[in-house]
């Protein structure tokens, strides 16, 4: 017997698989179709850690199990390789990101490939490759066509380290997730995608799929959506009004003074009016250098200035109320202007306490010097007109007719959700494909011409002034009008990096298409995606970008279906051994290369899947891969004496069937630690009563989702018949999933004393009778009283005894 050596059977089968074409789905194939879908790589500089494996091992278990069961699989890979952290480092190692990119794919590539995964290579997919930012670029351009991408002025954050603007999205803590440095404001012209037009429906949509629960949450706290009213406040003296969304129209009459953004253009507009424009203008700068984070989050104190000379009207007191500014009102949330209550909020009775403002309460229960009673349904309006006596579940609806009926207001659903931010002042981005003349504005580059290609240049670094460094390419940034022919020039910003994640699943279904995203024939066939794992640090955002991009092209007809996932899961990490997470700084870092080099590939790969439990964190154990590694060695040795034998014998055929029926179901939900629990049991059991080839082979079809190199070059060995990856999924019997004979514990007042064994059909007094015959009876009953006796068919027999 040879001994076990990884490295050779390792590169040999993975030769095999590629050769054969093992793992290509085929489309003229037909029959039923299996979608799996992994999260695509961000392809860095330091290259795949153990954590990555995890949750491609465990789909690649399912995918696996699934081919040999019959379905088309389609299970693929790429790069998601525009970006920030490419862009960064190619700057401070003066290397060109398109280089950087290169190498790091080609690292990331070559680590996959020793692990073994089943992916379709002939369908990998790179986001910075022009023949598939051509279709992001065009998804983009139908966005313009229909409305969805417009360009506005707005504050944004800018990170002064990156220097890039931000969107709310990537700033975590009042800081830029990608660098740390706190983030501050600028107004920038910007193109928006108008996501906020798809909030209703990503919110109810939620209920046709099989997210779990977790995921659900997340993306309906993003969307945020509130359903209450929306108020006119007459500014005096003015033309103006201000409206004000709130969930609570019902305490409009203890409204006692309004709070706007900094940020509003009515403070702009009236200036000359406001009597203390200095202090104002003073507040104002302080401002610009808070995050929103810092301004909602993070602030206790309440800052704000009144904007003396402007007053707002109560519309349903008649008062005038003073307005003031505060930062803790966003321009970039609801209108920007809120009517305080602050007799039953307690962020505007804090404020109002520091400012010496009037607090009325209008709900019965309210407490003016302690803090806000606030949203009880339960309580009776009071000092509140026609409300008075009313439950505010009756008061909200009515003051909303009383509204309507007076044109002050009307009923309004809000979202937390905001427009996406789309634009970067960045050059490692896929080009904006529009242009802007100032005769016809801003105009698509024709659909013809598309790839828009990133210029090759050699200064690429983010200027001072904001803008991007496209800008200083004069020769590409000069062109003329697509639709009058005078001069133009191309929109320098360039897309953020969820634009090529946003649509990549698409693409895998066929991705040599140069006529469109991907033919009908192939997205009929293979949309949806029928399961979507990835981590939980992706499950707001990234998933709702996606979703949106897809309903938006169900709705000009592009793909067949509402919806782009059938279901989500998500892993927990792998952290070091230390218990922290796995980071250089921390020097806990574990590369695979090291992992597989040491101890092979399928090592690495059954470990992953022991470790614990799929959807939490675990901590990495250098004993525990020592321990798979010793486990795949006894699966190596049961070759030495291989019985004869076409059948399951008789000593061990129940646990054939019950190990088919637990570990398929076990890989199914995820849970391949207890199916590799089940495998090494089975192992135990063979090496006490030998084993056969059937057995053999039934074992090595089940092992080798997790273990695919050993389990092939063992089938080869044995001579087992053909090739491991041409077999059919083994199947069980369920009346022989259960035990011929099976024990009973047997308790006395409720603790076990000892079992026997009996058929599993064995009457209740032929279960007694064995009770009576054991010795171990004679010594709990003697010299006590049977008071009962309960017995629990085919589990538990309880003796009460005194």
């Amino acid at each position: 017997m040879k001994t076990y050596d990884p490295k050779a059977i390792e590169k040999k089968w993975q030769a095999f698989w590629e050769d054969r074409e093992v793992y290509k789905s085929d489309l003229a194939a037909g029959g039923k179709k299996f979608y799996p879908l992994i999260e695509f790589p961000y392809p860095s500089g330091q290259g795949l850690h153990v954590g990555h494996p995890r949750p491609y091992t465990a789909m690649d278990i399912v995918a696996r199990k699934r081919r040999y069961e019959g379905e088309n699989v389609l299970f693929t890979m790429g790069w998601d390789s525009f970006g920030l952290p490419t862009e960064n480092y190619a700057m401070k190692n003066n290397i060109h990101p398109k280089k950087v990119t290169e190498k790091n794919v080609a690292n990331f590539k070559k680590q996959l490939k020793s692990l073994g995964f089943s992916f379709d290579w002939s369908r990998e997919i790179n986001t910075t490759d022009p023949s598939y930012y051509k279709w992001t670029q065009w998804i983009f351009l139908q966005m313009f066509k229909h409305g969805l991408a417009y360009k506005t002025e707005m504050p944004v954050n800018w990170c002064p380290s990156c220097k890039v603007g931000l969107a709310n999205e990537e700033v975590v803590g009042g800081k830029c997730e990608r660098c740390g440095t706190v983030v501050v404001h600028r107004r920038r012209s910007q193109w928006m995608l108008k996501i906020t037009e798809y909030a209703e429906r990503l919110l109810e949509d939620l209920d046709e799929v099989d997210y779990i629960e977790a995921v659900k949450i997340q993306q309906k706290n993003w969307i945020g959506k509130s359903v209450g009213a929306e108020i006119r406040f007459r500014v005096k003296d003015t033309d103006e009004s201000l409206e004000v969304f709130t969930t609570r129209p019902d305490t409009v009459f203890g409204s006692t003074y309004m709070v706007i953004a900094p940020e509003h253009p009515l403070v702009e507009r009236y200036k000359e009016r406001i009597e203390n424009y200095d202090e104002v203008e003073a507040y104002l700068h302080e401002v610009e250098k808070k995050s929103d984070f810092e301004r909602t989050e993070m602030s206790k104190e309440k800052t704000g200035v009144a904007l003396k000379g402007l007053n707002g009207i109560n519309p349903a007191t008649g008062k005038e109320i003073p307005i003031w500014i505060s930062d803790y009102v966003l321009m970039s949330y609801g209108t920007g202007a809120i009517m305080a209550v602050p007799g039953h909020d307690q962020r505007d009775w804090e404020f109002a306490k520091k400012f010496d403002l009037p607090i009325v309460c209008v709900v019965e229960g309210g407490d003016i010097e302690n803090g806000a009673y606030t949203d009880n349904q339960e309580g009776t309006m009071t000092g509140s007109d026609f409300l008075d006596g009313m439950k505010v579940e009756e008061a909200i609806p009515a003051m909303i007719r009383w509204l309507e009926e007076k044109g002050l207001g009307r009923k309004q659903v809000n979202y937390k959700l905001r427009d996406w931010v789309f634009s970067r002042q960045r050059y490692w981005g896929e080009p904006i494909p529009l242009v802007h003349c100032e005769e016809c504005g801003w105009v698509p580059v024709p659909e013809e011409s598309l790839p828009l290609e990133l210029p090759d240049v050699e200064q690429y670094e983010p200027t001072d002034n904001g803008q991007s460094p496209l800008a200083l390419v004069e020769d590409w940034v000069n062109t003329t009008c697509p639709k009058c022919n005078r001069p133009a020039k191309r929109e320098t910003d360039t897309m953020p990096q969820w634009a090529g994640s946003s649509w990549y699943f698409l693409r895998y279904t066929d991705p040599h298409n140069d006529e469109a995203p991907a033919s009908k024939e192939a997205l009929d066939f293979y949309m949806p995606v029928d399961w979507y794992n990835g981590g939980m640090e992706h499950t707001t955002l990234h998933l709702l970008y996606s979703r949106f991009w897809h309903k938006f092209l169900y709705d000009i007809g592009v793909v067949p279906t509402k919806e782009p996932y059938k279901k989500r899961t998500s892993h927990g990490m792998i952290l070091g051994e230390d218990g922290g997470k796995m980071s250089k700084s921390r020097g806990n870092v574990i590369n695979p290369d090291d992992i597989v080099d040491a101890y092979g590939a399928d090592t690495l790969r059954t470990y992953e899947m022991f470790i614990g439990d799929f959807e939490k964190a675990v901590p990495w154990s250098e004993n525990g891969v020592k321990g798979c590694r010793r486990f795949l060695e006894r699966v190596w040795n049961l070759q030495d004496g291989l019985l004869e034998g076409d059948r399951y014998r008789d000593e061990v055929e129940v646990l054939m069937h019950q190990s088919i029926e637990k570990v398929s179901r076990d890989y199914e939900n995820l849970k391949a630690n207890t199916a590799i629990a089940q495998l090494m049991t089975m192992v135990n059991a063979f090496q006490n009563t030998g084993v056969n080839k059937r057995e053999f082979s039934t074992f090595l079809m089940l092992l080798n989702p997790v273990a695919p190199h050993i389990t092939e070059e063992l089938w080869e060995i044995c001579e087992l018949g053909g090739h491991l990856c041409e077999q059919d999924w083994p199947t069980f019997d369920p009346e022989k999933t259960v035990e011929d004979v099976i024990e009973i514990p047997v308790q006395f007042n409720g603790k076990v004393r000892f079992k026997v064994q009996t058929a599993k059909d064995a009457s209740k007094e032929e279960v007694f009778a064995a009770v009576r015959a054991s010795e171990s009876y004679e010594k709990q009953v003697e010299g006590k009283e049977i008071v009962k006796e309960i017995y629990v068919p085919g589990k538990i027999l309880n003796i009460v005894v005194r």
